[in-house]
């Protein structure tokens, strides 16, 4: 059996049914973008920068620990109920940040972190509910479409981060802690947005049904599993401690926005080439090309100059996209491993932020982007074993 299709035909996407989806998970990915990416400067603003790297840490382990059950639950009851559980969980943890950051209680903020990593184990497989929604053939598309309006999310919010400090004044407290609780507000949006949206709900086939054991016997799976954790475990640490290490260079939070966006337009801005790219082409082009770009990105990034810094975001948001997206549309045949494999990424990247953060204290942050720069190159794995199946 194989993990790669090559497509036969190109029949139109249902967009309409699809804008639900599409913009929920825009304002999910905006809810990230204001919040969770600048934890580490909270952080450091609570006297605690040493542990700089322990919010992202929290979120990935808490999306670890919930990937699975929102999948589980998703194939029993829907995926409807599981993404508006998602993102109702979502947005309680960005309130409760919201207060902990503005009350300087650390306990609290960190709880706030823990809900919102709960929440992204749920809402990231958004993506998947937008591929079982076309043909086989055109998922790549479809997966692409909904990066690129998730980029729409993260440039709107952007370009309110003068409001959104005039808020943190108006509040008294920083910019980035007023970003908790208007990401709170996105995520509550995006959970009414599912009230509106009808999935189809077609007869699942065959390998649809297999268990995990046996999804992750089928030949190909487990390097799928592999190229899609080292890209998020990559993507995740190098994006949120980046950020301080431009804090560090005399970045001001306008400065710091403009890296966020531009690593989001390399996340999401450039799904409309990179889906039908891969569908097209095949799941090998995708994990090269990814794994080139993700290691290009890490050896960027400790490059003097704010402008090394906005290369290295950018093209760390494009190789994530590209081995994304391949390794996406070849796992989305197979549901039951597709919560365990989430798990999976979200444990690489809650382990790289806090050995990164640790390695940045004591090593500096080159150690660290040279290191991310040798695990890039684990996704041509993927494409080897993606050739064999």
């Amino acid at each position: 059996m194989s993990a790669e299709t090559r497509p036969s035909a190109a029949p139109t996407l249902p967009l309409g049914r699809l804008a639900p989806l599409y913009g929920a998970q825009a304002l999910a990915t905006g809810a990230t973008s204001v919040s969770t990416i600048l934890a580490s400067l909270i952080m450091s603003g609570l006297g605690r920068e040493s542990l700089s790297g322990l919010p992202s840490t929290l979120i990935s382990t808490s999306a670890a620990l919930s990937a699975g059950l929102f999948g589980a639950l998703m194939l029993r009851s829907g995926r409807r109920l599981g993404l508006t559980a998602a993102f109702t969980l979502g947005a309680c943890g960005a309130v409760l940040g919201f207060f902990g950051g503005r009350a300087g209680i650390t306990p609290l903020f960190l709880l706030g972190a823990m809900l919102m990593g709960g929440a992204q184990g749920g809402y990231q497989q958004a993506r998947y509910a937008a591929a079982e929604s076309v043909p086989e053939e055109r998922r790549g598309t479809a997966l692409g479409l909904l990066m690129l309006m998730s980029v729409l999310g993260s440039f709107l919010i952007t370009g309110f981060s003068g409001a959104v400090e005039e808020l943190g004044a108006r509040l008294d407290t920083s910019a980035e802690v007023a970003g908790w609780l208007v990401g709170g507000g996105l995520l509550g949006a995006a959970a009414l947005l599912m009230l509106l949206w009808k999935p189809l709900a077609p007869p699942l086939p065959t390998r649809a049904r297999l268990s995990i054991g046996q999804s992750f016997a089928v030949p190909g799976v487990r390097s799928t599993a592999l190229a899609l954790a080292t890209a998020q475990g990559l993507m995740v640490t190098l994006m949120s401690l980046t950020p301080l290490r431009a804090h560090h260079l005399g970045m001001d939070h306008g400065g710091v926005a403009a890296l966020i966006s531009g690593h989001i337009a390399g996340m999401f801005g450039f799904g409309w080439l990179t889906g039908p790219l891969i569908d097209r082409l095949g799941l090998r082009v995708g994990y090269v090309s990814g794994a080139i770009l993700l290691a290009t990105a890490a050896l960027a990034a400790p490059l003097p100059g704010a402008a090394w810094l906005g290369i290295s975001m950018f093209l760390l948001g494009l190789g994530w996209n590209l081995a994304f997206v391949t390794g996406s549309k070849a796992l989305s045949r197979y549901p039951a491993a597709q919560g365990v494999t989430d798990g999976l990424g979200y444990v690489a990247a809650g382990t790289g932020t806090l050995l990164g953060g640790l390695i940045i204290a004591q090593m500096g942050f080159a150690v660290l982007a040279y290191a991310c720069a040798a695990l890039a190159l684990l996704p041509l794995l993927s494409a080897w074993r993606a050739r064999g199946a």
